[in-house]
């Protein structure tokens, strides 16, 4: 059972993680000439018009999955217009791209964050590492909140970015088919996904399939970039 402290912090940085990946799609859609997703207010890092067209996936899946399992599972989504996506694949690629780009930048952030407290002695590397023990904090208390907050940060966005990477619909990988594939395999493939919403979960079943192989590696690899010298296995 996961403790209520490391409860807040997992749906917070889930929240604000998502919002910031959903409102780089709307972004970038915006630039690319399809305002769809911002008549819908997502062009935005207020949470609530992003929760208002995904409740469920936003808050109730995510707070479900903390208390029942201690993991956290949510989705959210921008809208587009996809005969705008039709006409200008390549825009529509680079806005699929935005989301993951969002999110690795986010782990960035963190990762700056990380190394610049390690370097003043507030943040240091840990004994043994987890999803959220990237680093601690040798004092405790407001620190050992920091650390906690920028080791969800790093892990959860890296996986956030991964895992919508991979080219399964309905993830973000997936948009960028059409400038990799030749037309007439792209027209068979968009006729293979019309009306059949069922494929999406298949796609998200055998993504995370692949993911459960492919993360592990990728999330370690990352760690001991962070940490030059170290060695975590």
């Amino acid at each position: 059972m996961i403790d209520p402290l490391s409860a807040v912090v997992f749906y917070l940085v889930f929240l604000f993680s998502t919002v910031v990946h959903e409102a780089a799609h709307a972004w970038t859609a915006l630039r690319g000439g399809d305002p769809t997703a911002y008549h819908g207010g997502q062009v935005s890092l207020d949470p609530r018009p992003h929760i208002r067209r995904e409740p469920f996936g936003m808050v109730l899946l995510p707070l479900l999955s903390l208390a029942a399992s201690g993991w956290i599972f949510g989705y959210a989504s921008a809208p587009y217009d996809p005969r705008w996506a039709e006409a200008h694949p390549k825009r529509a690629a680079v806005m699929s791209l935005a989301g993951p780009a969002s999110n690795l930048l986010l782990v960035l952030a963190a990762w700056l964050f990380i190394r610049g407290g390690a370097h003043l002695g507030w943040l240091a590397p840990p004994m043994s590492i987890g999803f959220d023990r990237i680093v601690e904090a040798p004092g405790g208390g407001v620190a050992g909140i920091i650390a906690l907050v920028l080791s969800v940060i790093f892990s959860l966005n890296l996986l956030l970015a991964v895992f919508n990477l991979i080219p399964f619909p309905p993830l973000d990988g997936s948009g960028v088919l059409p400038v990799l594939l030749p037309d007439r395999v792209m027209r068979a493939y968009r006729s293979l996904l019309a009306g059949r919403p069922g494929l999406a979960w298949i796609g998200i079943i055998g993504a995370w399939m692949i993911f459960d192989r492919i993360f592990p590696p990728i999330w370690l690899g990352a760690v001991n970039l962070l940490y030059p010298g170290a060695w975590y296995g």
